[in-house]
């Protein structure tokens, strides 16, 4: 486990794992010196506030941006030495936001899953058609599968491109705010299937998710990060504490007992206790007039 004020090593042993990391957008630094190790056969979470590094940190253990500085280590390799096909047979990526090409339908769409298994002598097959007809069950858009992807509400596409990835096939999976857009029996359902993929099926899953309770729910392996600084990691139960959330979030919460599953539960401190909490740092109450006003 690693707490507050420290960070991953970044060693491995591990299929996936970074050393070293320095992520930018042009001169824009985002994490510097930053060491990461995705445990095999986890669900590991990473959480954290807006703006903090965590989309960034999973597009470069996908590969979608290139480290400035450091490395991503895929499978004992650079992640960059592997051919494009290669890596997308070793990891799936939803992305925060994908854009389907016009007049895609959706079982067409899914069926682009499977582009990382065809070869030259080695095209569409009976077990493409079952990997494809298994995901769309998985994720409830088998009735979808005609349909015009761009006719489809904001949590159907979600759903769709969330069966695409399993159509992919791969043992690792790396999701980017997987439940947006969708209710709140969607989000359940979608990481229901993801705890189904890592306990039963032996997938390794990374996921960023903004709700923490969701996070402390599923995750077998939690990251927090603030300011592209991984802050504390490791099981849920053990790190996710009243300190450790208001530190990360700026926000006082109690953590109970979940009285469902029995993980970490964070219940936000209500206004009064936040408005005293604020004022003991140093802080001024905010007057509501001129909050109405902003």
């Amino acid at each position: 486990m690693t707490t507050a004020g420290s960070a991953s090593t970044g060693a491995g042993p591990s299929r996936l794992w970074g050393e070293n990391l320095t992520l930018a957008y042009d001169q824009s630094v985002i994490s510097r010196d930053l060491g990461i190790t995705i445990p095999d056969n986890s669900f590991t979470v990473i959480v954290g506030p807006n703006a903090c590094g965590k989309s960034t940190l999973l597009r470069a253990l996908s590969r979608m941006l290139k480290p400035a500085e450091g490395a991503v280590h895929l499978d004992g390799r650079l992640i960059g030495s592997y051919p494009s096909k290669e890596v997308a047979r070793r990891l799936g990526l939803l992305p925060q936001s994908s854009v389907a090409p016009d007049g895609i339908t959706v079982a067409d769409l899914v069926a682009r899953g499977r582009y990382p298994h065809q070869r030259f002598l080695k095209q569409w097959s009976r077990a493409d058609e079952r990997v494809i007809t298994d995901a769309m069950d998985a994720t409830g858009v088998t009735d979808l599968a005609g349909r015009m992807v761009d006719e489809l509400s904001g949590g159907q596409r979600q759903r769709v491109w969330l069966a695409m990835v399993l159509a992919q096939e791969t043992p690792l999976l790396l999701l980017d705010e997987p439940t947006t857009f969708l209710d709140i029996a969607h989000q359940m359902d979608v990481l229901d299937l993801c705890a189904e993929l890592h306990q039963e099926r032996d997938h390794t899953l990374v996921a960023v998710l903004h709700d923490l309770n969701h996070a402390c729910r599923y995750a077998t392996h939690l990251i927090a990060m603030k300011d592209g600084r991984v802050v504390a990691e490791g099981d849920p139960a053990q790190i996710v504490t009243d300190e450790l959330v208001e530190s990360v979030f700026g926000l006082p919460v109690r953590v109970i007992p979940d009285p469902e599953t029995g993980t970490p539960l964070v219940v936000p401190a209500d206004r009064t206790g936040r408005l005293s909490r604020r004022t003991a740092r140093g802080g001024t109450a905010a007057d509501p007039a001129a909050s109405r006003a902003v």
